[in-house]
């Protein structure tokens, strides 16, 4: 029976019915895209299931617990016949190389912690392969994400997943309002990933059990240190670990080993208190290490800001919002200070140790579940 046009939306938020709507499934090969694609093509719309090969294919068929390996490609294509929708493999290995893996590695040669998941969201997935999904004549792409998308009176808005351990919101808080008009993500409202995995097994899934990827895909043992050699020979300068007071504690093997807040590893034991990395000073090849109260900060400077609020970010003075620093933390109470549409100084009600730059500030309603975007730490302080 047709739809009322004038009235009646999809799940999807189209006057159509399903069988008329083509909605591309970025697939990564893991249960999330997978539930995705499945519980998309079972409702009857025109899906295509869309993989990115973001490196070298035979280098990836050995490794384990990362996404868009081989094995995941395999996976991917293997759900999509199980479902019966045409699935398609992009070779984006340059692409991915030029705009995450490089400045992943110059981030940390700068002394800066990257979150290479968000630029790749931002720059490859948000980006290109939107593009792709658009030159496939698709009314929109949907993601395995763990995030919400929910109409308000000014259009779509960016808010938490229902699940909070789930939340993806910290990796997304890049996503453009013109990207969020074509984007769904199905799973957001979705009481735990238990629930994703019933899903999976009342689709017949053959990746039902498929356990969660943990590291950054290109970085499957999580030995960043070993990848940025790899990428910048001779890199791992040795230098000197100091204390912030100037005495030399002993040296290390580079600069690159080490993040701010780290405790563990730093091998000049013998010494009364615990020292953290207080400061990466990249020029003298210095690792600084003190006391952890010298971790406390309140002052972050904040740029490359994308504002999804309501009102333009500066037409007020200052925003009273919650921040979130790490994405393992929860979101603090603080004041935002724009000082253009880019940039802010954002002021921490309570101090927070470890902030490092190269990681991002997240902006959240703290009266509701809605994100108000976010910008990039950059420097030390």
């Amino acid at each position: 029976m047709a739809l009322d046009r004038d009235t009646a939306l999809n799940s999807l938020g189209f006057p159509k019915p399903p069988s008329e709507t083509r909605v591309v499934v970025a697939m990564s090969g893991g249960v999330d895209s997978s539930v995705v694609a499945a519980q998309l093509a079972e409702e009857g719309y025109d899906v295509v299931g869309v993989t990115l090969q973001l490196y070298d294919h035979g280098a990836a068929l050995a490794k384990k617990g990362a996404c868009c390996a081989g094995i995941d490609i395999h996976d991917a294509r293997r759900v999509a016949e199980e479902m019966g929708f045409p699935h398609y493999v992009l070779d984006y290995e340059n692409i991915f190389q030029e705009a995450v893996i490089e400045e992943f590695a110059d981030s940390y040669l700068g002394g800066a912690t990257p979150v290479p998941c968000i630029r790749c969201n931002e720059r490859v997935k948000f980006k290109d392969l939107l593009e792709t999904a658009r030159d496939l004549d698709a009314d929109c792409m949907a993601t395995g994400h763990y995030i919400q998308r929910k109409m308000g009176v000014n259009g779509p808005e960016l808010h938490s997943a229902a699940d909070a351990r789930r939340d993806q919101s910290y990796f997304l808080f890049s996503t453009t309002p013109e990207q969020l008009e074509f984007l769904r993500f199905p799973l957001g409202h979705l009481p735990s990933k238990d629930a994703t995995r019933a899903l999976a097994e009342k689709y017949g899934l053959s990746v039902a059990a498929k356990p969660d990827s943990q590291d950054i895909c290109f970085v499957p043992d999580g030995n960043y240190a070993g990848v940025i050699e790899k990428l910048r020979p001779g890199a791992a300068e040795p230098g000197e670990i100091v204390h912030a007071d100037g005495r030399v504690l002993g040296t290390h093997e580079g600069v690159i080993h080490y993040t701010i807040g780290q405790r563990r590893g730093l091998g000049i034991g013998g010494l009364s208190d615990p020292l953290y990395v207080v400061k990466l000073d990249v020029d003298a090849k210095q690792v600084v290490v003190g006391p952890k109260e010298m971790l406390a900060t309140r002052i972050i400077p904040v740029r490359e800001i994308n504002w999804l609020g309501d009102a333009p970010f500066t037409s007020q003075t200052e925003w009273h919002l919650s921040v979130k620093v790490r994405s393992t933390r929860p979101p603090r109470e603080a004041i935002l200070r724009p000082i253009s549409e880019t940039e802010a100084e954002v002021e921490l009600l309570t101090a927070e140790e470890g902030v490092s730059p190269g990681q991002a500030c997240v902006f959240y309603d703290p009266a509701s579940s809605r994100i108000h975007g976010g910008g990039w730490i950059w420097r030390g302080y």
